[in-house]
């Protein structure tokens, strides 16, 4: 792995980390060794305890608090900006800090009311294993931060920002001068899209690890910040609990393990990744709430049938204890899951991020619950409704809608985002791409759609539906008709109080709208287009882009 040479280090880009990065990077995994490895142990430095992990890491822990004050690597000091320690949260404050080795591991543990946390060291290995066990509220621990020196991988990327930039939302959203749009939120992925986060600079790589985030809450699909660089420095995040577009109720206990990790440049080893580590080394260390291999079981189903195998299918476990998800296969529809507490959880089959199907299943230490093929009902997906005309397809996202891309790592208000307003023709060929992928009531309420119907089509009531994935400030569609039917204000359903729109998130609860059209609304001449306008309705909310607003994931008139 790495040898003793101090290498300069040079400002480079960052990398956001896939499972599929580390087949060409190079490797820092548990089992990497170093020809100084015989100067693995610890020692106390009155304030500290000091680790040398035997290869080229070199941390230091607070025995007062429990912050990690020190992060040398190659002999270069990476950690603290701005006076600050890399902590839980913003720092825990007097805590019961010790440490033991115990043969090629040391561990130190930190006890601070009801909150133990936890920094594993292993003999030859550039690598802090973290555990953090929250028990119940009376701690705030949502994060774990990764504080970094300034000036040592700078870049310019979606989550950095300079102070020449100028606050354009609640101090965390900022606009550059060539109005492209910065934020700590905007990290473009979802849970299940990475492994890793971190920065490089072509010879050294530092990352977070994240763990399988079983204890955390939002599922897959959930969007949080993950990283941020300014002027003063960088910070790698593990959220253990957001309270940002939350659509779950917090769950409480040991996470982890997550892993910093220092490397030669590339990507960390995939053996750190999450459903791949495995810490047999950590089951006798005494570590509060911690369950080994053997106290875990597994699901597994034989297939899916009923899918449009034109989408990726995601099957989530959930309870209230503890979360889990993998990926169907795309042939047959096969999924495992490992590594799950024994309970008795929701099983979700989601069609890109729509959920299609639910079921109970049932873990137990050790065992395999093994599920007989899934049938997904015909009428458990939307889009196999027949429609006279339809606007994207029902996927559980705002996909192929105008700016809904961009709108995952930039503020609407960013100057390469198309307009939000315009009108959209059925029958145009671009209904999707020309139809907003966010409506706000202060910004685009008021849309039009214009469509026409054959005589008995016109002749007849219909449904239409709105399907929507989040919504700000109680935002949702109210609907008219030729300007001559117009619905009942709709009752907004249970979604997220806090920003979403604006700081990189369209996950919420996903929520069908229904509207009975009368066969009166209708234009009787075929030749004339029919108009639907969509407004946007709430009592609250600011303006703009705070104003009440909803994402969208389709729209149809069903036949």
């Amino acid at each position: 792995m790495s040898g003793s040479v101090n290498r300069p280090v040079r400002r480079r880009t960052f990398v956001l980390g896939t499972a599929a990065a580390a087949g060409t990077a190079a490797l820092a995994g548990p089992l990497a060794q170093s020809a100084s490895a015989a100067a693995f142990g610890y020692t106390d430095d009155g304030s500290n305890y000091v680790v040398d992990t035997g290869a080229s890491l070199v941390f230091k822990v607070s025995k007062s608090n429990g912050d990690l004050t020190s992060l040398v690597y190659r002999g270069v000091e990476y950690q603290g900006y701005g006076g600050m320690n890399s902590h839980i949260e913003s720092g825990l404050g007097a805590s019961t800090v010790s440490i033991r080795q115990s043969g090629t591991t040391i561990l130190i543990s930190v006890a601070y009311g009801t909150l133990k946390h936890y920094y594993a060291a292993r003999s030859g290995e550039n690598n802090v294993y973290l555990w953090t066990n929250k028990a119940d509220t009376s701690v705030s621990a949502t994060r774990y931060i990764v504080r970094v020196k300034k000036g040592l991988f700078l870049n310019d990327e979606p989550d950095s920002y300079t102070y020449t930039n100028s606050t354009i939302e609640a101090s965390d959203v900022f606009a550059k001068s060539d109005g492209q749009t910065r934020s700590k939120h905007f990290s473009k992925l979802r849970v299940m899209d990475y492994s890793h986060i971190g920065w490089t600079t072509g010879s050294v790589g530092l990352w977070i690890v994240r763990s399988n985030h079983e204890k955390a809450s939002g599922g897959p699909f959930y969007r949080s910040l993950l990283r941020h660089q300014s002027a003063d420095g960088g910070g790698l995040y593990e959220i253990l609990y957001y309270g940002q577009n939350q659509t779950e109720d917090q769950r409480f206990g040991l996470q982890g393990p997550y892993v910093i990790a220092f490397t030669d440049g590339g990507a960390p080893s995939s053996s750190l990744f999450p459903g791949t580590l495995t810490t047999s080394w950590a089951d006798s260390l005494g570590i509060s709430g911690y369950v080994g291999a053997g106290g875990r079981g597994r699901v597994a189903g034989v297939g899916i049938t009923g899918r449009n195998t034109a989408y990726a299918y995601t099957v989530g476990l959930a309870n209230s204890a503890a979360q889990y998800w993998g990926s169907a296969r795309a042939s047959d529809g096969y999924f495992s899951i490992g590594g799950v507490l024994p309970g008795t959880y929701t099983l979700t089959v989601y069609k890109g991020e729509l959920a299609v199907y639910s079921t109970q299943a049932t873990v137990s230490a050790g065992g395999t619950t093994t599920l007989n093929s899934i049938a997904i009902p015909a009428t458990n997906d939307p889009s196999n409704a027949s429609a006279i005309w339809r606007i994207n397809d029902w996927n559980g996202t705002p996909s192929g809608f105008k700016n809904a891309d961009l709108m995952t790592y930039a503020h609407p208000s960013d100057v390469r985002a198309s307009a939000w307003t315009g009108n959209v023709v059925i029958g145009s060929g671009s209904e999707t791409s020309a139809f907003p992928c966010y409506l706000w009531k202060d910004v685009n309420s008021g849309l039009l759609v214009y469509f026409k119907l054959t005589v008995a089509q016109a002749a007849a009531a219909h449904t239409l539906r709105i399907g929507v994935t989040t919504a700000y400030a109680n935002g949702r569609p109210q609907i008219a008709v030729n300007d001559t039917w117009t619905s009942a204000i709709p009752s907004p359903p249970t979604q997220p109080n806090t920003r979403s729109l604006t700081n990189g998130s369209y996950r919420g609860n996903n929520h069908t709208f229904t509207y009975s059209v009368p066969a009166s609304a209708w234009l009787t001449d075929t030749g004339q287009y029919n108009v639907l306008k969509i407004n946007v309705v709430s009592g609250s909310g600011s303006a703009s882009y705070l104003s009440a607003g909803t994402a969208i994931d389709a729209i149809d008139l069903l036949a």
